[in-house]
């Protein structure tokens, strides 16, 4: 039978993270699944993997339980298949930010782009006037990309500042679209990109695995295969699906 995969991520104030850790870990494993958990002050990300209703169990828990009372209710969440257990362990671990930009000032709680559904996305990012950025590492953008799409050449996340100041203008990149595996990143650098000045930033909700799940084949402009961080590598479509 097919292992069920959740991918899931919420920025979210948690400054009980520390403390939520023993007991997240704990029904974790309760449960039997194996994966990997992240969790910060700014919120959660994880993917796991167990059967499914016993994820099912597990994504109520973090919606709706007394664990996190309620304060993950906008969890961002896909779903998937693997044929065998795609994670070798489980891990929950504390980090100093859900995903790593290395700026403090940023809060995506407070603010981020303008959310584009996929079925949105090919329209925008088809527009002239729109610059279209993968905000992945290079050896990603390197197995497939969005047709137009800049590569901005960082070897991590964290450098994207760096690109930002080097490459961007304000008065000139008026209309930035945004993409990245699961949404996360871009959650982060719309955030980043809107505290300081740029004035139209927008990101494609869910990532290119919600796009590549719900645009038909034919009217796709997404070429080549996604990297994702678990031991199935790249998926392309009509393969499994996993998490940034």
């Amino acid at each position: 039978m097919p292992l069920k995969v959740a991918a899931f991520y919420q920025f979210a104030s948690l400054p009980d993270y520390r403390e939520l850790r023993d007991p997240l870990r704990a029904i974790c494993a309760g449960l039997g699944l194996k994966g990997s958990i992240l969790l910060a002050s700014e919120g959660i990300n994880g993917t796991i993997a167990g059967r499914t209703e016993v994820i099912d169990t597990f994504v109520a828990e973090l919606q709706h339980g007394a664990l996190f009372g309620g304060r993950l209710d906008r969890l961002e969440l896909k779903f998937s298949e693997a044929a065998a257990m795609p994670f070798q362990r489980l891990k929950v671990r504390l980090k100093k930010e859900i995903v790593t930009l290395g700026d403090a000032s940023v809060d995506p709680t407070r603010q981020v782009g303008i959310y584009v559904d996929p079925a949105e996305w090919n329209a925008l990012i088809a527009d002239p006037d729109t610059l279209v950025i993968d905000t992945r590492n290079a050896f990603e953008v390197a197995m497939g990309t969005f047709e137009g799409a800049l590569d901005p050449g960082i070897r991590s996340f964290g450098q994207f500042k760096e690109f930002a100041a080097q490459k961007l203008d304000r008065t000139r990149h008026r209309k930035i679209a945004m993409f990245c595996t699961g949404g996360i990143r871009c959650e982060k650098a719309s955030s980043f990109l809107l505290a300081r000045g740029f004035d139209e930033v927008y990101h494609l909700k869910g990532g290119i695995l919600k796009y590549l799940e719900e645009t038909p084949e034919q009217e796709s402009r997404w070429r080549g295969e996604c990297f994702v961080f678990d031991e199935r590598i790249a998926l392309g479509r009509g393969k499994e699906t996993a998490h940034d």
